[in-house]
């Protein structure tokens, strides 16, 4: 592992041990060429993805760039950041197991946007202004109109008949 201050390949693992959900190994380093002490984390992957980009130009895929957008979208929102990592690794999982090693971009937003349905209703609708282009404070309305008939249906009626 390059040291991030000197740039030097000669580091040693000072410390190993698991995340709380032991997805990821966290692991505190030494440069010994600087002493300078870092941190890695090492996760799991299935396989490498490459992203289809709409005008059809390939590039890697970044989980980091995911997880920006995810935390760009749930902002001043109530969130744990233990619940947006979780939700990241659930998406990076289910598109690793889609067992194809290119992967549209328009799959994983629509991925993102199902799994923000379910944590956040505001983080749902400021990704999906993003994702979808809204030019129009009608754009908006439709996803709103969308969400709140969601919630009526899954909600008993409070309705008395007389």
């Amino acid at each position: 592992m390059r040291c991030p201050s000197c740039t030097s390949l000669d580091t040693q693992v000072k410390d190993s041990r698991p995340t709380e959900d032991s997805a990821v190994i966290r692991r505190r380093r030494v440069c010994l060429a600087c002493n300078f002490r870092f941190t890695t984390f090492e996760r799991v992957q299935l396989r490498e993805l490459v992203v289809i980009k709409r005008n059809g130009r390939r590039a890697p895929f970044d989980r980091d760039k995911l997880m920006r957008s995810v935390q760009i979208s749930l902002r001043k929102r109530a969130v744990e950041p233990e619940r947006i990592e979780q939700m990241v690794s659930k998406i990076v999982r289910e598109l690793e197991s889609l067992g194809e090693n290119e992967v549209s971009s328009e799959t994983i937003g629509e991925t993102i946007m199902e799994h923000l349905r379910e944590l956040d209703d505001v983080a749902y609708v400021r990704f999906a202004s993003v994702y979808r282009n809204f030019r129009e404070a009608k754009d908006f309305t439709a996803v709103v109109d969308e969400l709140s008939g969601e919630e009526e249906g899954a909600r008993p009626s409070t309705t008395v008949r007389k």
